[in-house]
């Protein structure tokens, strides 16, 4: 199966890539009926900035601001994900339509997260983050992978005792969060270590920090959205080839290609 490419959403005023553009409802809704027609499988829509210094939504305005979008993709007929760390959001999300709770912090910052999960039967992604949102989150490993990996399959266990079903759950090892760029590439370039983990993987580095670091090291600011995606499409290669469910980022139709070559390929050599 080709990788999924999950098209981000963001309904914020202050999220690091494109707040504010798609604050508005109907812009929002706009926005990711434009997703899916360059080529997401998935929308991902989310009502609080998780950039560092960002200051926490309280649920209610969260659910005010995702909950009508969701509830109009949906009718569309779209798959959506709802990015929240807040329950009460999450599970207004489900009502709404959403099908995947994506929540960053793996139930860390509200641990009923994982009881709706349950209760509702959707998928969970855990993501791996240290100190979520937290001023001097925790950067300090032994061995990254092996490290994320482990914490990751505490999170899984936790999810697992709370009821969720172990077919439910997707895990990401948090690319840039409490990380820094030398932590993600050798994530990166362990990412078979995540695929092994029994769950499905999703990668999500769209237009990161170490990208741009990478782009333009005197001045990461001077990298452009379009080298930015363009780095994010070789990732989604790197993780379609390990497997990866699925990836998130901000501009599908270049990644929607990457995935498909690695496909192709894979398809190939199968038949020979």
């Amino acid at each position: 199966m080709r990788t999924q490419i999950m098209g981000v959403l963001n309904v914020t005023p202050d999220s690091f890539s494109d707040g504010g553009r798609y604050f508005d409802a109907a812009a929002a809704v706009d926005h990711g009926r434009a997703l899916l027609a360059a080529g997401a499988d998935l929308i991902d829509v989310g009502g609080e900035s998780t950039r560092p210094g960002a200051v926490r939504v309280p649920a209610e305005e969260e659910i005010r601001r995702v909950v009508p979008v969701i509830e109009r993709l949906a009718a569309d007929g779209a798959l959506i994900s709802v990015d929240t760390m807040h329950a009460a959001t999450a599970r207004a999300a489900v009502q709404a339509g959403a099908a995947i709770i994506n929540d960053v912090s793996a139930g860390l910052s509200e641990p009923e997260m994982l009881r709706v999960a349950a209760d509702t039967g959707v998928d969970l992604v855990l993501m791996h983050w240290r100190g979520h949102l937290v001023a001097g989150a925790h950067y300090t490993y032994d061995d990254v992978v092996a490290d994320v990996r482990r914490e990751l399959a505490g999170r899984i266990d936790a999810a697992l005792r709370a009821g969720v079903a172990a077919a439910r759950i997707i895990v990401d090892p948090g690319l840039g969060f409490a990380k820094n760029a030398e932590h993600n590439w050798q994530l990166l370039a362990g990412i078979d270590a995540f695929a092994d983990m029994g769950c499905r993987l999703l990668v999500a580095a769209s237009r990161k920090r170490f990208l741009a670091s990478l782009i333009s090291p005197q001045d990461p600011q001077a990298a452009t959205e379009a080298e930015r995606d363009a780095a994010t499409a070789a990732i989604t290669a790197v993780s379609a080839r390990a497997g990866a469910w699925a990836v998130r980022v901000h501009e599908p139709r270049s990644s929607r290609i990457a995935a498909a070559v690695v496909h192709a390929i894979d398809t190939a050599q199968e038949g020979r």
